[in-house]
């Protein structure tokens, strides 16, 4: 029997028996984490309310064996919050679908329970903030994670050289298969050709340059989100659900 503590934010929970739920979380020290939450749907729960979705939480495990994951699932015997990031962002639309689809990425990336993850972790911590502070457009926030994301997990596109043969930028088309913009030289089947600011409001998201990116043209907004979710889909193997409910 062992006891760990880690911090972490609560990706989803699923209900479990008649009061207890399943909570999964993305942590600092050992990556995505199940965890069996008991008593917490009561009323009367001291810390049910505290492991909800979006929640920054520094939390307890009881786990059988000297290994967190293991052949059954841990159980989280406290919980104490370190953010609440959830009150600002459920009471917006917009906020709320593009956390969604933050942690359902977060989750895609980690895929393999018990494996560290830090710079995703920290990448979806610093997400959330900037998300429940309001600091820019959800989209534009939701776009930035994606992008910094994929990069992290080694997927960075290029928004700049040519992603096939490194000839400096700008590019005029773009591609999903080859890593990002081509030239004309190393041109695909099924390249697009968008527009130069939707190519710079990206650049600019994925390197933190939020001046350029908050003045961006809604339209240009648009394209660039159609780019970031081709991009996103073709090295996931498959969407995200609630890439949908997002608002354009």
């Amino acid at each position: 029997m062992s006891l760990f503590r880690d911090d972490g934010v609560v990706l989803r929970t699923q209900k479990l028996g008649e009061a207890d739920r399943i909570i999964t979380l993305l942590t600092r020290g050992h990556g995505r984490v199940r965890a069996v939450a008991r008593g917490v749907r009561r009323t009367k729960s001291k810390f049910g309310a505290r492991l909800e979705p979006f929640s920054h939480v520094d939390v307890q495990f009881f786990a059988r064996g000297s290994e967190l994951v293991g052949r059954s699932l841990p159980l989280c015997t406290q919980s104490e919050t370190i953010a609440a990031y959830g009150g600002s962002i459920v009471t917006d639309y917009a906020r709320y679908t593009a956390g969604t689809a933050m942690l359902e990425t977060a989750e895609r990336f980690t895929d393999h329970e018990g494996e560290p993850a830090v710079q995703q972790y920290l990448l979806l911590v610093g997400g959330l903030r900037v998300l429940a502070a309001g600091e820019h457009a959800p989209g534009l926030v939701l776009d930035a994670f994606l992008l910094r994301s994929l990069a992290v997990n080694g997927y960075a596109p290029s928004f700049g050289a040519c992603a096939r043969c490194g000839m400096p930028g700008p590019n005029r088309f773009f591609s999903v298969a080859a890593g990002g913009v081509v030239c004309g030289e190393c041109r695909v089947p099924g390249s697009v050709v968008p527009s130069s600011e939707a190519i710079g409001l990206l650049g600019a998201l994925l390197t933190g340059d939020w001046a350029t990116a908050d003045a961006c043209e809604p339209r240009h907004v648009r394209e660039g989100s159609g780019l970031v979710a081709a991009y996103l889909h073709w090295h996931l193997e498959r969407g995200l659900r609630s890439l949908r409910y997002v608002e354009k």
